[in-house]
Order: C-alpha cells, then structure tokens, then sequence
C-alpha cells in the first residue's frame, strides 16, 4: 500500500452553496461547543462544499426505544433527516457520548468512527493491545496490577526514566516521567490510592522530547507535524505548550499510522509515534483529534478532507430508514 501526505491548502471547494435542496445533505457533528475551533471548521466546510451542518451536543440528546424502533430527540425535537455524522466525543463524556454514536447507528445513520472504534481508542492499553497483536511496533509496556514489584517493572520497560499514564488521560494530562524509584512508588501510590489504573512505559531517549502527530482520514495521511516540547518539559502535546512544525512523513511512518487506525477501525485519526533506532513506535490513536495546530503548522485543508470523506462514506453507505418490527 502507498501511503503519502496529501496537501490540501485551505482554498473555497468549486462547489456552490446555492445546489438545490435535495442535493444539500444534512451533517450532524457531535460536539459539546460549537465555538470549539475543529467543530467551527467542520461547520465551514460543510457549508463550503453546499450541504447544511448540525451541531448536536451528545448530552442534550434522548434517546428513545419501544417498538423496535429506536428515536432520538434533541431539546424535544425529533432528529430526523440526518446524512452521516461526525462524532467529536470528549473524554469527559465518552459513556454517554458512546452511546449516542451507537444510537445513531442503530438508526441507520453512517458515522464517521463508530463506538466500538471510539471506545477501543480511549483505553490507552486496550488500543495498544490491538496495535501489538497485529505486529503493529509499540513501546515496552506494562499496566500496573501489583505495585509491590517495582523493581520487576521497571526492568519490564527498560529501566528508568520511566514514563506513567492514565489509562484514559488526554491531552497530556496524567502523563508523568519518574526518574527514580522513590519517584516511581510515590506516584504508583498516589494514583492506586484514588483507584486510577497506571500505564508504565518505556522512556525512548532518541526521540529527546519530540513525537510526531499523523492525522489519518481514511486510508491516507491527511496532515503531519513533529512536535517538540517546551523547554523543561518532557511531554510534547500541543495543549501543554508543545510546537509543531509541519513535516513529510516518511512511508514507513506513514503506512504505520494507517494501519493503526484502521486495525482499531477508526475513519479518522489522531496517531501519535515516537522515532526511533527501530523505525516507527505507536504510542496512542485518538478517535477525537483536534487539528487546529495541524492545519497552523501545515496550511492543509483538514477539515475539508474529513467532510469529503465522510460524504463518500455516506455515499457507500447511505442513510437508511429503520422500520419497526412487524408482531
């Protein structure tokens, strides 16, 4: 398979605003804000290319069984008449939004990551589970069980630094780097004390604070940057201060982020990899990417390839009424 970077500068598609009205899908985006910087893009693009956004927020919406026929009502109204959606489901809401996606589904509607993808995403572990099972190249890993075996787990990982996870953190956030033992124990405790579940990984040294960030939109790289961290800051994402600078992935970093996310059956991606002596590793697919830093750092028109492809996944799989069950 060949795998390149396809550029996409932010330029108004050809296609009119004015198409007829039958022509005109409806796009729901599901997002708590709609000022949300990837979410007021999506809403341009749609709009760009003729068809008419729905910003729906997973939290207002019912759902509805009986009847075998399942409903959804959003702030009292029926939601009706919908072409294909695009979950933007944050990790502060992933049960319930997980189960807006999947409601979705059940009424037919194509969506863009369903909520078994979104779901296997979120677990830090499970998603690297996945990735290693299918000879998918991650970082030494372990989840912490039995916190008395220090001296085991960090031989695990390749020795200290070490870096520690929340199993489902993001954004940087519950990302930690303990330097000593004592440093170790201290936040295995911490942590086992409040019941969070610690991903202990190893600390690869040549990538020195970078990491690179591929945004996959079907079976392509749609945008890559690496990003480097702050000064005196070992983590790299962009929300903790870190820079991205646009870049041309190389095939086999590309052809890894690809597969990555189709191995967890993600549309669209968020692949995180670190450099390394051994080619490409893995670190996390995120079913929710952001893409402001992206489209800064590459001038590429992200948002339009997402709706360009979510309208091809419509048009393979187009909405379908769900008729209730016959006694």
């Amino acid at each position: 398979m060949t795998v390149s970077l396809k550029k996409r500068k932010r330029t108004r598609p050809p296609t009119s605003p004015s198409q007829p009205a039958a022509q005109r899908s409806l796009i729901a985006i599901l997002s708590r804000k709609r000022s949300l910087y990837s979410t007021r893009r999506l809403v341009t693009a749609i709009r760009e290319r003729g068809h008419r956004p729905i910003v729906l927020d997973a939290l207002r919406c019912n759902l509805v069984l009986g009847n075998n026929l399942p409903r959804m009502l959003y702030r009292g109204v029926e939601v009706r008449g919908i072409a294909v959606a695009i979950p933007r489901i944050g990790a502060s809401i992933t049960e319930y939004g997980l189960a807006v996606v999947n409601h979705l589904d059940m009424m037919g509607i194509p969506i863009l990551n369903n909520a078994i993808a979104i779901a296997r995403s979120r677990d830090k572990f499970r998603c690297l589970q996945m990735l290693a099972k299918f000879g998918v190249s991650v970082p030494r890993t372990v989840v912490v069980g039995d916190r008395s075996k220090v001296f085991e787990l960090i031989e695990e990982v390749g020795g200290l630094p070490a870096v520690l996870k929340l199993i489902r953190g993001t954004q940087g956030v519950g990302v930690m780097l303990a330097s000593s033992v004592a440093e170790l124990q201290s936040i295995l405790s911490t942590f086992g004390t409040l019941g969070e579940r610690i991903v202990l990984q190893e600390f690869v040294r040549e990538a020195e604070g970078k990491d690179l960030r591929a945004l996959v939109v079907g079976n392509q790289v749609a945008g890559a940057m690496q990003r480097r961290a702050k000064r005196g800051e070992f983590r790299s994402n962009i929300h903790r201060g870190g820079e991205g600078v646009a870049i041309e992935l190389p095939k086999d970093y590309a052809s890894a982020a690809v597969r990555a996310a189709q191995l967890i059956g993600l549309e669209v991606a968020g692949v995180d990899m670190l450099e390394s002596s051994e080619g490409p590793k893995v670190l996390e697919v995120n079913s929710s990417p952001g893409f402001k830093g992206l489209e800064k750092a590459t001038g590429n028109d992200i948002a339009g390839l997402i709706i360009e492809h979510a309208l091809r996944v419509r048009a393979l799989k187009p909405a379908v009424v769900v008729e209730p069950m016959k006694a």
